[in-house]
Formats: C-alpha cells, structure tokens, sequence
C-alpha cells in the first residue's frame, strides 16, 4: 500500500505539478501563435501561386484547416488553464489527482466545447477576416 504524502511533500509535489501545468499552457499558446503565423505564410503562397482568381479561393482551404487546428489547441489550452486552478485551490489540502495531467476528462465539462473555442472573438477576427480579405484580393 502506498504512502501518503506528508505536508512537505505536498508543497514539493504542488511546485512541481503547477510547474510542469504552465510548461503544458505556454506550449498550447505557443503552438497557436505558430498556426497563425503558418496560415498567413500558406494563404499568401498559395494566392502568389494562383494566376486565376478562381483557383485564389482554394487559399480559404488552409485557413479553414489552420482555423480548426487553432481552436483545438486553445481549447486545450482552456483545460489545463482550468486544471491550474483546481491545482491551485486545492493541491495543498488533499493528494487527490496527484499528477493527473488529463485535464480532458475532468475538465471537457467546465469549458466551451471546440465549435464555440472557434467562434471566440480571437479566432473569428483573424480567420474570418483573413477569409474576407482572401475574397476581396479575388475580385
């Protein structure tokens, strides 16, 4: 049978679990700062490529793609945001999921699914104007 973490290893276990669950977070907004920077490069490529402003609009196809990658990863980002603050409120009173990173099946519930993460006025201002701009350089 295991033991039960002191007091003191609690406040060791609780630095180092907030630790690694900000490490998780700048990664999620790291990777979504990527994507954005990915479907601007993809977009203006595609539309330099394209002589026909029929064949333009297929540069809609990699931000819709890049759209529903952003969101998903600020979804998850959302998780293990709402994980830190469980972590935080009640890590130093009980060893309940100690090191439980599996912020989706106790969180999925707490946050907004991925279809309402895409439609936050973050990812809408930028894909969807992005989108609009695509049209207009088209005509």
């Amino acid at each position: 049978m295991p033991e039960t973490p002191q007091a003191e290893d609690l406040k060791d276990y609780f630095l180092k679990e907030i630790e690694i669950i900000e490490d998780i977070i700048s990664r999620m907004a790291n990777n979504s700062f990527l994507i954005k920077g990915w479907t601007i490069t993809l977009v203006v490529i595609s539309m330099l490529l394209s002589q026909e402003p029929k064949v333009r609009l297929f540069s809609i196809i990699p931000c819709i793609f890049f759209w529903g990658l952003d969101a998903y990863y600020l979804w998850l980002e959302k998780l293990y945001r709402a994980l830190f603050d469980w972590v935080i409120a009640n890590r130093l009173n009980t060893n309940a999921y100690l090191f439980d990173l599996n912020a989706r099946t106790r969180f999925s519930s707490r946050v907004d699914n991925i279809f309402k993460v895409m439609v936050s006025p973050s990812l809408l201002l930028f894909y969807l104007g992005l989108m609009i701009l695509i049209f207009f350089l088209n005509k």
